[in-house]
């Protein structure tokens, strides 16, 4: 009688021991993501975990919790993209073009700006809305509260200090204007209303006609 052929056992394949800055990075990565889909309160950090391939334990080690998580993963990113914009356009604007000019170009390039970045805004929406003690707001972005002083400095200069609108409401109340027809675009303007550009120029001449209506005629244009 033949003895049984002794089956072989292949080796089990490990994964690769991964080093803590690489753990680190990929929470981070799947945090992104995950918050921008889900907004704050949507999103799990068991969900995070799995995005990363990482465990929940491990996600803990590194983020003592989903608050700091957040604040790490979207809010972080959105203070640096903020600082840039901020001294890209904010300082050093030039008195020689015209106010209207000067808010053309900046809107324009503010609505790409917040489009660009829509999603993590959203997220920071939703985690206020849901969590509006553990997690910052936008008065935690330096930049922006930065961007609100000095576009009042300079539409107080601009208006002689003779403005029908304060000029440190006016400054917010255009940035929420951009903000918010970018990030509700879909519900605000359903589909055929009117062209991408069409959209965009509105939201632009109405933003102008707003921290213009101070000028004289003349300085306008």
């Amino acid at each position: 009688m033949k003895n049984p052929v002794a089956k072989t056992e292949l080796p089990v394949a490990r994964k690769p021991r991964r080093a803590p800055g690489e753990i680190r990075e990929r929470i981070l990565q799947a945090a992104g993501e995950e918050f921008k889909s889900f907004g704050f309160s949507g999103a799990t950090t068991l969900n995070i975990a799995r995005r990363a391939e990482v465990t929940e334990a491990q996600l803990f080690r590194y983020f003592g919790s989903k608050q700091v998580l957040f604040r790490e993963a979207v809010f972080e990113p959105l203070v640096r993209h903020f600082d840039e914009f901020d001294a890209k356009h904010v300082h050093g604007t030039p008195e020689s073009i015209t106010l209207r000019e000067n808010a053309h170009l900046y809107i324009s390039e503010l609505q790409q700006f917040i489009r660009e970045h829509s999603k993590m805004l959203m997220s920071l929406v939703f985690a206020q809305t849901y969590a509006p003690f553990t997690t910052p707001g936008v008065g935690g972005i330096d930049s922006l509260q930065s961007y609100f002083a000095k576009g009042a400095a300079m539409m107080t200069r601009r208006t002689g200090g003779k403005a029908k609108v304060a000029p440190k409401l006016m400054v917010r109340v255009s940035f929420a204007a951009v903000l918010a027809c970018i990030l509700f675009k879909d519900w605000m303007f359903p589909a055929g209303l009117a062209s991408e550009q069409e959209i965009s120029e509105a939201i632009i001449d109405f933003v102008i006609d707003g921290i213009t209506v101070d000028l004289d005629p003349a300085r306008k244009s």
